[in-house]
């Protein structure tokens, strides 16, 4: 399975310590690719086209507090992005709203965390069921959204 991975410089370190800890998977990486300064919708929005797309099917998204981050994938059509902050809420995003996105907030959690937040993400699937209904409230105001452009 290849997940895509982006951040800011804010998120660089912890995005590379992700990639090493999580050696095994294969990381589609859309930048940033140093410390230098940047803007993370830049490459929040390149990872969310990947999804759009088809190239890949989820995603991990990084800058300070991860709050840019994820406000900017949830602009995106087809994009659910899940802000968490442990392990918990990691595994909840995906067992019932199905998140194709989990932001990270690097100068908000040490990277022992981040790996354990990371690790149920990926290791939880969606239920279905009751919560397939929400989504599909979602998606109608989604789609409502975007109808109106």
């Amino acid at each position: 399975m290849k997940i895509g991975i982006a951040s800011d410089h804010g998120g660089y370190r912890l995005k590379e310590a992700i990639k090493r800890h999580f050696g095994a998977l294969e990381f589609d990486d859309a930048g940033t690719f140093s410390e230098d300064s940047c803007d993370y919708p830049d490459y929040v929005a390149a990872l969310c086209r990947n999804i759009q797309n088809g190239a890949i099917e989820s995603g991990i998204v990084i800058c300070g507090t991860g709050i840019g981050a994820s406000i900017t994938a949830n602009k995106m059509k087809g994009i659910r992005a899940a802000l968490c902050c442990n392990e918990f809420m990691a595994e909840m995003s995906k067992r019932h709203n199905d998140a194709n996105v989990l932001a990270l907030g690097a100068r908000v959690i040490g990277d022992e965390l981040a790996f354990r937040i990371v690790d149920r993400w990926l290791n939880a699937t969606f239920e279905g069921g009751r919560h397939r209904k929400r989504l599909d409230k979602i998606e109608e105001l989604e789609k409502a959204r975007w109808e109106k452009r």
